[in-house]
């Protein structure tokens, strides 16, 4: 099994990135703060993987952290969450909020991830609460400026902003990552969006 690449950034789309190694293009589908965390097109990346093999597909999936990748097979072992659906709650959420919530019980949180509805949520937490002290959380660990902080609510609603004005996932992520860095982890959400705007734009 394919566990790790390292090579260039290629190219990168909405919820996927290619990953060049010595000539050969790997595809790989990844959540927004993995491509953002995977720095500029050309540049030099190391990025964990999934191999996902089914009877039509296989499909590669990559992950910033290891800790990222851990959640990631967890979250599909749920009924119901397909690759797809852990990805965007790995979009939405740092795994240290994942890892929270369902050790909390937290559905709500869980459901502020794209297409996971209330039920849904709820079998997730209640599945995962007791496994959830097991994994580690926190946020991508030696990720450049271009990685969204775990440092919560503020800037997962900033990125939520930005992509209902029309920006990409990657583009709003990496745009509010670095609005975080310039303003500190405890900048309010205004604030974010504003800064994160001229970033994206510039």
């Amino acid at each position: 099994m394919i566990a790790k690449l390292s090579g260039r950034l290629d190219e990168t789309g909405e919820d996927w990135a290619i990953v060049d190694v010595q000539g050969v293009g790997y595809l790989v589908h990844c959540s927004t703060k993995t491509l953002a965390a995977m720095g500029e097109v050309g540049e030099a990346c190391t990025i964990h993987t999934d191999l996902q093999v089914s009877e039509n597909d296989m499909r590669l999936l990559g992950f910033a952290e290891s800790a990222e990748r851990d959640w990631f097979r967890l979250l599909t072992t749920v009924q119901g969450v397909g690759s797809k659906v852990a990805l965007a709650i790995l979009s939405a959420l740092s795994t240290g909020e994942v890892r929270d919530a369902c050790a909390g019980g937290d559905a709500a949180t869980v459901a502020r991830a794209q297409g996971v509805g209330p039920k849904l949520a709820s079998r997730i937490v209640n599945e995962l609460k007791d496994k959830a002290g097991g994994l580690p959380g926190g946020g991508i660990a030696g990720a450049p400026i271009g990685a969204v902080s775990q440092a919560g609510g503020a800037s997962a609603d900033a990125v939520s902003a930005l992509e209902n004005l029309g920006f990409k996932p990657a583009v709003a992520a990496q745009a509010v990552a670095r609005a975080q860095s310039e303003l500190g982890e405890d900048a309010k959400e205004g604030d974010l969006i504003r800064v994160a705007l001229k970033k994206a734009a510039g």
